[in-house]
């Protein structure tokens, strides 16, 4: 049998040596996914980052033969596959470097909806981080934000409870295939998350949840939502590795502070003094760094506004377009200001309600 889009698709993931960014880098350099596994020999060798032994691996083709197991797998149990040029592909991930050449979907939420924030945290939760958990959650209902975490123990688990209490959407990324679920006490959950959210993976069929799996599932989680909020952890877990990967992402993160001797509190309370996380106490301080208020602010006149500015203010208006939005880093960058100024100036603008905060760290001028 002729293999169709789907197969060479599943075929290039397969590939020994090629990862998430060479895959897309083939792609790119043959013109499509067929036609990487049509391209001579010679021209395959001329891609950068391309070597003999994974050129060796295209030619050879011996992954179709796993391909039509996988495509047997998918069609049984309603599986929706997202290759990365696919337009119902998260969207979000596509800014990722090394975001999945491909996902498997079973589920009904949107993976491309408005607002998404994952929640992470220790998998040890006490009852003060499932508390905080919950009432995050709860209170931020009215915001229609699909909620995101990992499937796991502890933290993970609460989120996808309260979401679907709740009656809010919420997708589990996984570290192992849709044909299982770990841990298996969360079969239950996982099939309520079907009805009302979704599973979501890179693996294929098959894929055990192996331990180097779960940082990979880690970058789907911090790069498919808008802002990650850290909920207990200790110095080091895959909650402080989504933080981290979600500041790489340019994605807003936030941490719920904890008393200085609790062992799962020092994660989130480092984040804090690092400034790789906002304090975040309560929905409201997420919701508000978000621009997810709703809020109507009184603007003044334009006339009135420059005579209250200061000289810094008014040079990163001038570097704002009302149009786009704009990163904070380019702001820093073209202004030469110290980062504290322009965060501070920026700070400004925004109780004057001439300026919004955006997702990413970007802002757009209030027209």
């Amino acid at each position: 049998m002729e293999p169709d889009l789907l197969s060479y698709q599943i075929a290039l993931t397969l590939i020994p040596g090629v990862g998430d960014v060479n895959g897309k880098r083939l792609v790119a350099y043959c013109g499509g996914v067929e036609a990487v596994f049509l391209e001579s020999r010679s021209a395959l060798l001329k891609i950068p980052g391309i070597g003999q032994a994974t050129v060796n691996s295209v030619l050879s083709q011996h992954v179709f033969h796993v391909v039509e197991k996988e495509i047997l797998f998918i069609e049984k149990n309603e599986v929706q596959p997202l290759f990365f040029t696919d337009s119902n592909y998260p969207q979000r991930l596509l800014n990722c470097e090394d975001g999945p050449l491909m996902l498997y979907y079973k589920g009904t939420a949107n993976l491309n909806a408005p607002r998404m924030i994952a929640f992470v945290g220790t998998r040890k939760a006490s009852d003060y981080g499932r508390e905080r958990c919950e009432e995050m959650i709860a209170d931020l209902k009215l915001k229609d934000v699909v909620v995101v975490s990992g499937l796991a123990y502890g933290i993970d688990s609460c989120a996808h409870r309260k979401a679907l209490e709740c009656g809010m959407d919420t997708i589990g990324v996984m570290g192992h295939g849709l044909d299982r679920i770990y841990p298996f006490q969360h079969q239950k959950l996982a099939m309520s998350m079907l009805e009302n959210g979704g599973l979501l993976t890179e693996f294929p069929s098959g894929t055990n949840p192996d331990r180097e799996n779960f940082p990979k599932r880690n970058r789907i989680v911090a790069g498919i939502c808008d802002a990650v909020v850290v909920i207990e952890s200790g110095i080091k877990g895959g909650a402080m590795i989504t933080a981290t990967l979600a500041n790489s992402y340019n994605r807003d993160a936030f941490a719920v502070p904890g008393r200085t001797n609790d062992e799962y509190s020092k994660g989130c309370n480092m984040l804090i003094k690092s400034n790789r996380a906002a304090l975040a106490e309560s929905a409201k301080d997420i919701s508000y760094i978000m621009g997810w208020d709703d809020r109507k602010v009184q603007t003044k006149s334009q006339t009135s506004l420059f005579v209250e500015l200061s000289e810094d203010e008014k040079r990163l208006l001038a570097l704002m377009d009302s149009k786009k939005a704009v990163g904070m880093d380019h702001l820093i960058v073209s202004t030469a200001m110290p980062p504290s100024k322009v965060a501070s100036a920026l700070l400004n603008l925004e109780f004057e309600g001439m300026v919004k905060s955006l997702p990413g760290k970007l802002y757009k001028i209030i027209p």
